[in-house]
């Protein structure tokens, strides 16, 4: 059965029927909720729908729930890992960028600068990637990570490729493209 998830600054996460004119499956409480708070996409394996936690501005930013597909209830959560950055505006574990999720394990970025894979049975962090040191480029020229705030990894070809930087209001800047493949 094809279910639609989407995810709100409510700090709420939504299920959709697409087959019985969109009728609301169910409603989970992934944070506070905040006007900042927004989370830019959540994703699916099929199984478990993943919510990360922006909450940006609140007590309790960061973290990453899986939760049951069929049913909406919390099968874990992931509270937010130790910063990666030192200090500063932006340095903080929100999770606003949007995740990814391909067989056995989700993708999230944090305005911390990490990109952390998660297994998604389990939500036990597998993978920590820190993006803010300075990256030497292909083209020569020095880029920098920071925050993820925005779009989620993108998964092709046996790669995952994302970006790393985004100072906008409440992050850290930077401008790196960084490409990972299984070793």
């Amino acid at each position: 059965k094809d279910i639609i998830v989407a995810t709100q600054k409510s700090g709420k996460g939504y299920a959709f029927d697409p087959d019985n004119n969109g009728d609301l499956l169910w409603t989970y409480a992934w944070g506070q909720g905040s006007a900042a708070g927004g989370v830019y996409g959540t994703a699916s394996d099929g199984e478990r729908a993943f919510f990360a936690v922006a909450d940006n501005g609140t007590s309790a930013p960061g973290g990453l729930h899986g939760v049951d597909l069929k049913t909406g209830e919390r099968l874990w959560f992931t509270p937010p890992a130790d910063l990666l950055c030192r200090s500063g505006a932006g340095c903080s574990p929100v999770q606003g960028a949007a995740v990814t999720a391909m067989p056995g394990v989700v993708f999230s970025g944090s305005n911390d600068g990490g990109l952390r894979a998660y297994d998604s049975a389990t939500g036990k962090v597998i993978w920590t990637f820190d993006t803010n040191p300075a990256f030497n480029t292909i083209n020569g020229i020095t880029a920098n990570g920071g925050s993820m705030d925005g779009p989620g990894p993108v998964i092709a070809n046996g790669l995952v490729y994302v970006t790393a930087g985004n100072g906008g209001p409440f992050g850290r800047p930077g401008n790196v493209l960084l490409v990972f493949g299984v070793e």
